[in-house]
């Protein structure tokens, strides 16, 4: 898949794309990044691609002219018809099954808005969805794209040591949408914190019952939205149900 990211600022992409793990998918072309300076496609000699937003006001707002130059350049290489996505407070907040739906596609065209914002009239013409990360706002959209493109690097095959390690993520169909446990490793004692007995029983039934207990316990006391998504899709057996019984006396 590729994904190309319209930014003022490429030069930030560059340690995300070669550092980690994910690297393994950047560097592989697995998902292949390409990023584009806006300012190149900005006319006159101060390659300006800002000004004053009619009406007054604060800030200023990115151009019309520079972004629709940029698109049509990505548009002309790709010979595809990739979704246009821009960052912004107002668009669907990014979640699992939006991650899941990227990495099984062909890309698209990230566009990394800056100031005020973009000028209407390129978001009417030109762009096909808006993605948020939540109810805040950034300096720009390269956190955004860096956060998606992250996201949908850890799920590509061979990116990650353990295949499976995605599965137990939180959110993961894997655990019928709930939250992840918690995980301990060496020293079994720790400042008088011993690790739970079960993890050290070696009954593997009775360790999956002890991480779904708490998965339940953390999902019903951090995101109850999440137990009732998978009591309503019918992924809660009876021992999920008598477990959560027991847990609401604690809440």
């Amino acid at each position: 898949m590729r994904f190309d990211v319209v930014t003022l600022f490429p030069e930030i992409f560059a340690p995300f794309l070669t550092t980690g793990v994910t690297r393994r998918a950047f560097e592989s072309k697995a998902v292949d990044v390409r990023c584009w300076n806006l300012r190149d496609f900005a006319q006159g000699n101060y390659r300006r691609v800002d000004d004053r937003p009619f009406g007054g006001g604060p800030g200023m707002v990115m151009m019309v002219e520079p972004l629709v130059q940029a698109l049509t350049a990505i548009k002309a290489q790709r010979q595809d018809r990739a979704p246009v996505i821009l960052f912004s407070p107002i668009g669907q907040t990014l979640n699992h099954a939006s991650i899941e739906h990227w990495s099984g596609s062909d890309g698209a065209v990230l566009i990394c808005g800056r100031y005020e914002g973009l000028d209407q009239r390129f978001v009417d013409a030109h762009v096909d969805q808006q993605i948020s990360l939540g109810d805040f706002v950034l300096s720009g959209g390269e956190i955004a794209a860096m956060a998606l493109l992250d996201a949908v690097a850890r799920l590509q095959p061979g990116v990650l040591g353990d295949e499976s390690s995605h599965e137990l993520d939180s959110f993961n169909p894997a655990l019928d949408g709930l939250l992840d446990c918690p995980h301990y490793t060496r020293p079994e004692s720790w400042d008088g914190v011993a690790v739970p007995p079960v993890l050290l029983s070696g009954h593997h039934q009775q360790i999956e019952r002890w991480r779904r207990d708490r998965r339940l316990e953390i999902t019903a006391r951090r995101r109850p939205d999440l137990i009732e998504k998978a009591r309503s899709a019918g992924r809660l057996s009876i021992q999920d149900e008598t477990a959560l019984r027991a847990i609401r006396g604690t809440l």
